[in-house]
């Protein structure tokens, strides 16, 4: 019990509910590789497994702090571009990773502390409006630099060889499962999701991260209290930067592409709010459950939808209603309908509190 609740930093799931399906989400993903077959629920998977930490670290900003960025998919896109085109120019070697991920992370580093120090002095609205431009820029940047980055059509490249499906570990399959680089790849990306979410786990449930609630909760008390909140602010703001980067370059080795539409779009921010307002803001556990049922209903809604509609063929107007063309909509429902009932997130009605 005492290395499970250094493990969580103290911070259990206090609902049995919550725990049984945390518990669920990290065996599923444990054992993704073998249980599922065909590339679409493996790569559903893993892209659960990135955000969760995206959504996690945009937590830290949103719920921990009450800082609203819309600069987070820029450092997403910053991890991802620097691994790739790493991987593109030098060659596909495991220095051109360590080196692609170094720079990303210097950076953004640099751009979460000058954005930090410029921004965070003014008004919330104001510093949204900010980190929307340094967005907008750096996504022009990576259309218009096509010699370099690909432009819009983006960049495919090669990962080193022990993460390629052609390289082998054994002749025989294990579970249905060839034990191959794709496999490695997968489960590099999950061991490195598991750990920067419990690092994150351990940020707010220490003292820094108890300023950064009470800086949420009050600034101006803070304030009073002799703690320097722009410094606070700033610090999470780089943190939270510097975790979207290892999330960005874990699914550029995944995708072994990179491109504007796949990690700097808008929709891949709008993507992480839904995430940490389903699961549930100032909740770190809320966003393992809104990436897992995020990421499922993008994947498998419309493919549900379209085995209802055809099974209520006998019900032309509720087989219409039901079409899979109309996922979209229904998501949106599902969503709006989330929200209503759960305002304070899923894992906050499950906890039965407020943060």
């Amino acid at each position: 019990m005492g290395a499970l609740r250094a493990l969580l930093s103290g911070d259990f799931p206090r609902s049995r509910v919550l725990a049984a399906l945390l518990l669920a989400v990290l065996a599923a993903l444990a054992v993704a590789p073998f249980a599922a077959s065909g590339a679409r629920a493996l790569n559903a998977a893993a892209t659960i497994c990135v955000f969760i930490v995206l959504a996690a670290s945009y937590d830290l900003l949103l719920g921990y702090t009450g800082i609203v960025s819309f600069a987070h998919t820029m450092f997403y896109g910053i991890g991802a571009y620097g691994v790739g085109l790493a991987l593109a120019y030098i060659g596909p070697t495991w220095w051109a990773v360590f080196s692609g991920l170094a720079t990303s992370l210097v950076v953004a580093l640099a751009l979460a502390f000058a954005i930090g120090l410029i921004s965070l002095r003014v008004r919330a609205l104001f510093f949204a409006m900010i980190t929307l431009a340094f967005a907008s820029v750096f996504g022009v940047l990576a259309s218009q630099l096509s010699d370099f980055t690909g432009g819009e059509d983006g960049r495919n490249f090669q990962v080193p060889e022990l993460l390629r499906p052609s390289h082998r570990f054994l002749d025989a399959d294990v579970f249905g499962r060839s034990v191959d680089g794709r496999l490695l790849t997968y489960y590099l990306v999950f061991a490195a999701a598991v750990a920067l979410f419990l690092v994150l786990l351990r940020i707010v449930n220490s003292p820094f991260g108890r300023v950064l609630q009470s800086i949420r909760e009050n600034e101006f008390r803070a304030e009073a209290l002799g703690y320097r909140t722009v410094a606070y602010r700033t610090l999470a703001n780089c943190i939270a930067a510097l975790a979207a980067t290892m999330a960005g370059a874990l699914m550029a080795l995944w995708l072994r592409y990179v491109g504007p539409k796949t990690v700097l779009s808008f929709d891949v921010m709008t993507d992480i709010l839904l995430i940490v307002v389903i699961g549930g803001m100032g909740r770190m556990y809320g966003a393992v459950i809104g990436a897992a049922l995020f990421v499922l209903a993008q994947n498998y809604l419309q493919a549900g939808m379209s085995g209802v509609s055809e099974a209520l063929s006998g019900f032309p107007w509720l087989a219409r209603a039901l079409h899979p063309d109309r996922w979209m909509l229904w998501m949106g429902l599902l969503f709006i309908a989330c929200v209503y009932y759960f305002p304070s997130g899923i894992v906050g009605r499950m906890r039965g509190r407020e943060p």
